[in-house]
């Protein structure tokens, strides 16, 4: 199903037309479904609805209070990274049960805030963050509900940025010391082991390194149980991609089957950690034509969003359709979509056909993820504004931030 449709020669998202919220909100604004959020939530629902799970969205690949407060009317769990994020899931209603916290650099205030707010469990990235939770919880009176992040040295086949499960990886424990890591955790006085854990990347397309990293999880699952340490859940991590361009990934049914396979009758709770795939296709970022300058070499489109806005682009080499709200007749030119932003690096696409007017609405499409979460005010922009829409109303989740915001901690000297 899709969620983003023509309708009288102009680009709707449900039912509400792009023009209608350009003129309400202006531009630039990321702009989401909410049913497009909710389809997304439960094809991972349903899939694993014959064993005992826990869906636990990733808050980084958008943290938007408005998105996590759907999720978490859908009972999610969520996966996070900060004490930031924490305090987001909190607000927007999400379950502090649901919870697990990952990161490899938690600070012993993060620890204490998820301690006081009884989180289903620590994501432990390190033996010298064993030791610290250990220490907070004792200091707390508390017993800390523990995992350990396994790396379990699988290459995932994605961009290097975002893949975590080698060796060479800053997440995680190595594959080797885990055992010996989990009995020091099990001798720790103020930590309870409670399940594992594996996530090897992001934008995964293909399933044999899934079922490779859950292979290597599952016969240390077994060791453990020999030693005497019970596993009450396995956390099978995230990462599964989406369509950007002409990636294929697999369904998420597909995918889940897959692991399925080789978890067979294992009595343990299955936790899952998808980001991308739940957010990635819900959202778009809407922008408007300022320019448009005709070269020998080149057609530029300046528009009003930069790579403030969507950094994937420049960060990543990123490819995202962009199509026209209003699709025009005639002779189209290939144009590279910029911002104003004073970089090189500042593009939304390169040599993209279109034919443009100055003043049309573009639409990026598939900016759910990673997009306004990594937005940043470079060259004293305030960030976008947030619509979430459904059926055929549209709400602003958040306004766009004014120049009295963005220096509103700062000070001249004196």
């Amino acid at each position: 199903m899709t969620f983003f449709t023509q309708r009288d020669q102009q680009l709707c998202v449900e039912g509400v037309p792009l023009e209608r919220i350009a003129d309400a909100c202006a531009t630039p604004c990321y702009i989401y479904s909410r049913a497009a959020l909710e389809s997304a939530y439960r094809a991972y629902d349903d899939a694993l609805a014959q064993r005992d799970h826990l869906v636990c969205y990733a808050v980084k690949a958008n943290s938007n209070l408005a998105v996590l407060n759907v999720f978490a009317r859908l009972g999610s769990g969520f996966d996070i990274v900060s004490g930031g994020e924490l305090a987001r899931v909190l607000k927007a209603g999400g379950d502090p049960q649901k919870i697990v916290f990952s990161g490899v650099g938690k600070t012993a205030a993060e620890m204490q805030a998820a301690l006081a707010a009884g989180i289903l469990c620590f994501n432990v990235e390190s033996e010298s963050e064993l030791a610290r939770l250990n220490k907070v919880a004792a200091d707390a009176g508390k017993i800390a509900p523990v995992s350990l992040r396994v790396n379990p040295d699988v290459d995932a086949q994605t961009h290097p940025y975002i893949a975590t499960g080698l060796k060479e990886s800053k997440f995680g424990v190595p594959f080797e010391d885990a055992l010996r890591l989990y009995g020091a955790a099990a001798g720790m006085p103020n930590l309870r082991v409670c399940g594992i854990d594996c996530h090897i990347g992001s934008q995964l397309t293909e399933i044999p390194p899934f079922v490779a990293a859950l292979q290597k999880l599952l016969g240390l699952v077994d060791q453990l149980a020999s030693a005497g340490i019970k596993i009450s859940h396995i956390d099978i991590g995230g990462g599964l991609g989406i369509r950007y361009r002409d990636e294929t990934p697999p369904p998420v049914a597909d995918y889940i089957n897959a692991l399925g396979a080789c978890l067979g009758n294992r009595a343990q709770k299955i936790l899952c950690e998808p980001g991308r795939s739940l957010v990635g296709n819900t959202g778009i970022l809407l922008t408007r034509v300022e320019y448009l300058k005709h070269g020998e070499h080149r057609n530029f489109a300046v528009v009003d969003a930069a790579m403030n806005d969507l950094m994937r682009p420049a960060l990543y080499d990123a490819w995202h359709d962009i199509q026209p709200v209003h699709a025009r007749r005639g002779t189209s030119r290939r144009y590279e979509i910029v911002g104003p932003v004073c970089e090189s690096g500042d593009f939304l696409g390169r040599d993209r056909e279109l034919n443009l007017a100055e003043g049309d609405l573009l639409a990026i499409m598939s900016a759910g993820a990673y997009g306004m979460s990594m937005s940043s005010n470079y060259n004293t922009r305030p960030r976008a504004a947030e619509v979430m829409v459904a059926g055929n109303e549209f709400h602003i989740v958040r306004s766009r931030e004014t120049f009295d915001q963005l220096i509103a901690t700062e000070k001249n000297m004196p």
